[in-house]
């Protein structure tokens, strides 16, 4: 056992040795030994030299480069912390890493699975290879990622608000060579909602020589009760028996008798709800020590069976088939890069019920009542989230908050609550009923019972916010109530206040389980392979699909041709059309892949201009990206960006204004309208991002120097703006080399 752990510690980087010093001594030869090879990092870090804004904010459709390396290399240390207001928003996040530059990414997850945790939720992990600290918000990953050639690592804001911050490293070493028998390392994302009828849930199934390294798995209830009885099984090289079979969930985590919150150095559960209906859980396991090797293939799966109930309540079975939802991310190395797997769910598809409606409670306190306290708004109490706050007078206050629900039907309910030093202890109830997440839809009404579910929210430091489900209701449409009642305090608090970032309401929808049948390639063998490969298939396959596509699969198949990139250029033509499409998602994504083409999509100039006034925001946003992407060639466009930089939803603003700057001194007629930004737009990245234009257009933006000067003294925009000054003037700008 020494031995393997020795090895292991060899493959893995400073930082993780370091967690297990005390239980297992660094290699006393090799440790000390000279190192051959170049520490180098790709971050977030502002150029300027006099600017702190170090972060990223990219809006809805954008894509960050985080890093793209040139060969060989290993990366051995990603970190990125991020500041959001959207619900799930590491559901929406899309974290992909290409080798050696292939179009197919060989990671493929959303960023907060990617790194151990599911469902949207931000958690604390920590294990050698992923740890999460900072209450889930500062994630760090140790896997190793080797390359020959080049790595380019990316994220892609998937849903609806832009971040507000985004931070970033990644560590790598230079190499001169790479052994012949080093793998890739691969990550890919996919869920079963519900998996098929009369079949194991698949977590990987994929052709190639490697061996299997790790699985963070994810499980949404849709029933009441114990689900995990289910049997891991690993099928190795086409043999038509499982070589390794388990002997239920939780023993593949390594864990007994039911799951519970733990962490460990290959194996531990961030994430667990309970038995309820819509309760959560994640599991990581780590095969670092008991890797899965494979020559020809390798298919992991897990069965769907766990106890299931009468209507009545009683038991009816301790081992039948169960459909909750499923979801997981497969680790593991492979010689090469892998191109045979399929497209995962894009943005609202993978969230946990598939849908949410994010309600800023705050834009309604006026119809929000309070006894024995009083109501206000707390603005930007971290970065752009704004807190609803009673000030309660002690036990027995109550916040009441209206909740307008759009039709009957039945739905998650989840309120998003702060944490800190000065908050109480409260009961939540709905329309006068106490909730509880591990029941069928309500507790027990009337006087509180002790087993009441009571939300601590005491924090040593504020906190916002946790995504707490009340649970699943049959509601009617129209108003409700929900009502927090303070019954009590942590000892070390200082005050029974309350605040609450938002309420998501997610309607549970009815799925009915199918069988899963076989998918039959046919138009893709009649077209030529030439050129790069997406999935295995050349661009002229999807060109040849779009043309008769169903609606239903035309945003999907746009989006693969703009993961060809400049390579895309000559289907501009049919993905400009598509911006005249009916549906909106269809629209947005033709708009997304030329962005993806740049200035070789210059034909779609006047396509863009017209898609600028679209009537789905969407569309809008991605428009600027694809005209910023464009660059001089967007210069026709100037008089519609111009107009954008007052489009009612900032990150179009925002977006508009870097359009023109990327123009350069080709967009000076834009400085009136840029100058007329700056004192009238309260959005901080709009500011900043405006005065980064005009910096861009350099000299000719001499009238903008007074306004700049003016805006210089709000805090938040001084580096941006003094960047910019310095380039009007002509003066050096001192940056990081």
């Amino acid at each position: 056992m020494r031995y393997i752990l020795t090895v292991v510690l060899l493959l893995l980087p400073f930082e993780a040795l370091a967690q297990i010093a005390a239980t297992e001594p660094l290699d006393p030869v090799n440790f000390p030994r000279l190192k051959n090879f170049g520490a180098y990092r790709s971050s977030s870090n502002a150029r300027y030299v006099y600017s702190n804004d170090d972060s990223k904010h990219p809006i809805p459709g954008e894509t960050l480069v985080l890093a793209n390396l040139k060969g060989p290399g290993i990366v051995t240390h990603l970190w990125i912390t991020i500041a959001d207001n959207e619900y799930a928003w590491p559901r929406l996040l899309r974290l992909r890493v290409y080798y050696d530059g292939h179009k197919t990414p060989s990671i493929d997850a959303p960023l907060g699975d990617f790194f151990g945790v599911g469902h949207g939720y931000e958690r604390n992990l920590n294990s050698l290879l992923v740890r999460n600290a900072s209450f889930g918000r500062a994630r760090n990953s140790y896997w190793p990622m080797p390359f020959r050639k080049s790595c380019k690592i990316t994220v892609t804001n998937e849903g609806h608000r832009r971040v507000t911050s985004f931070y970033y490293h990644v560590d790598w070493q230079k190499h001169a060579t790479l052994p012949e028998d080093i793998g890739y390392l691969h990550a890919y994302y996919r869920q079963g909602c519900p998996p098929p009828l009369g079949k194991n849930y698949t977590i990987l199934d994929v052709r190639g020589t490697g061996h299997y390294v790790g699985t963070v798995l994810n499980i949404l209830q849709t029933d009441i009760g114990w689900f995990g009885e289910g049997d891991d099984f690993f099928y190795v090289d086409g043999e038509k028996a499982p070589r390794i079979e388990g002997t239920g969930s939780e023993d593949y985590f390594n864990d007994a008798w039911a799951l519970r919150v733990s962490d460990g150095a290959w194996t531990g559960i961030p994430v667990a709800e309970g038995e309820g209906l819509g309760a959560r859980l994640t599991g990581y396991r780590w095969h670092v020590v008991d890797p899965v090797p494979f020559t020809k293939s390798l298919r992991l799966e897990i069965e769907h069976y766990g106890w299931t109930y009468n209507p009545d309540g009683t038991a009816r079975s301790g081992f039948e088939e169960r459909f909750d939802n499923f979801s997981s991310v497969a680790f593991w190395y492979q010689k090469g890069v892998n191109e045979g797997l399929a497209e995962p769910p894009y943005g609202d598809a993978r969230l946990p019920l598939g849908n949410a409606e994010q309600i800023e409670v705050e834009n309604s306190v006026k119809d929000v009542t309070a006894e024995k306290g009083t109501i206000e708004v707390q603005k930007e109490v971290f970065w752009s989230k704004d807190l609803l706050f009673l000030k309660a007078q002690g036990v027995g206050s109550k916040m009441n908050v209206p909740l307008d629900v759009p039709r009957d039907g039945r739905y998650e309910v989840i309120t998003q609550i702060a944490q800190s030093p000065d908050y109480g202890d409260y009961v939540i109830t709905l329309d006068g009923k106490l909730t509880n997440s591990t029941t069928l839809t309500w507790a027990a009404t009337g006087v509180l019972p002790q087993d009441a579910e009571i939300v601590h929210n005491y924090q040593p430091e504020i906190y916002v916010a946790i995504d707490h489900r009340l649970g699943w209701f049959d509601l009617t449409k129209g108003r409700h109530t929900l009502t927090f009642t303070c019954v009590g305090k942590d000892p070390l608090a200082t005050g029974f206040n309350v605040g609450m970032d938002g309420v998501i309401l997610a309607e549970v929808k009815k799925v009915a389980p199918k069988p899963e049948t076989p998918v039959v390639e046919t138009a893709a063998a009649a077209v030529p392979v030439v050129g790069p490969l997406y999935r295995g298939k050349p661009l002229a396959c999807y060109v040849t699909k779009l043309k008769s596509a169903p609606a239903g699969d035309r945003a999907e198949l746009l989006r693969a041709i703009g993961a060809f990139g400049v390579d895309a250029a000559t289907a501009a033509g049919q993905v400009t059309a598509a911006l005249s499409a009916s549906d909106p998602a269809v629209r947005g994504a033709a708009a997304w892949a030329l962005s993806e083409m740049g200035p070789k999509a210059a034909t779609a100039v006047p396509a863009l201009r017209q898609a600028l006034k679209d009537e789905n925001v969407e569309v809008r946003e991605f428009s600027t990206l694809a005209l910023r992407a464009l660059g001089k060639a967007a210069e026709a466009a100037i008089p519609d960006l111009c107009a954008a930089l007052k489009d009612p939803v900032d990150s179009v603003r925002m977006t508009a204004a870097l359009a023109l700057g990327q123009m350069g001194d080709s967009a000076k007629e834009a400085v009136p309208a840029l100058i007329e930004v700056l004192p009238t737009d309260e959005v901080v990245q709009v500011l900043r991002n405006t005065s980064t234009a005009l910096g861009q257009i350099g000299p000719a933006a001499q009238g903008a120097l007074p306004a700049l000067q003016e805006v210089r003294k709000k805090i938040r925009v001084q580096y941006s703006a003094d960047e910019a000054i310095l380039k009007i003037e002509g003066r050096p700008v001192p940056v990081w080399h």
